[in-house]
């Protein structure tokens, strides 16, 4: 009886500790994610490609952005894309781009992350701009992909 209640209680151990394990991957898998769709948005920033930046984002009317940039709420996948494709032109010269402090949690179908964005532009008179912003991301698992 001792012996098959030891088993029991070792099983059952083992069942929990495989549980938290594949609970742990899942959540690291799920940062991995994010801190990837945070440097295709880096990436993409720094090549000025409005369509990759815009790739990272949901691509109908349901997105709401609040910038830097007024009118500081944007709604709609086209309304951000003009947001963007302005400020690109607003700054045609070199560009700097460095994320610091990144900083990403995830449960279930939800994600976060916020960092800080250090900008070094170049506007079209060739006056360098320094920009430190914070940027954030609310992520949510489209259905069927996890």
């Amino acid at each position: 009886m001792q012996k098959r209640d030891l088993l029991l209680g070792m099983l059952l151990m083992g069942m929990l500790c495989a549980r938290v394990a594949l609970g742990a991957e899942a959540h690291t898998n799920d940062e991995k994610a994010i801190r990837a769709l945070n440097q295709r948005f880096h990436d993409a920033f720094k090549a000025k490609d409005v369509h990759a930046i815009m790739s990272v984002y949901v691509p109908d009317e349901s997105l709401v952005v609040f910038d830097v940039i007024p009118p500081r709420q944007y709604v709609g996948a086209k309304a951000y894309r003009k947001d963007f494709e302005d400020f690109i032109a607003a700054f045609p010269g070199p560009m700097e781009y460095e994320i610091t402090d990144l900083s990403i949690t995830a449960s279930g179908t939800l994600g976060y992350s916020h960092r800080i964005d250090n900008l070094v532009l170049t506007d079209k008179e060739g006056k360098q701009v320094n920009l430190a912003v914070r940027g954030r991301m609310c992520i949510a698992r489209a259905r069927g992909s996890g």
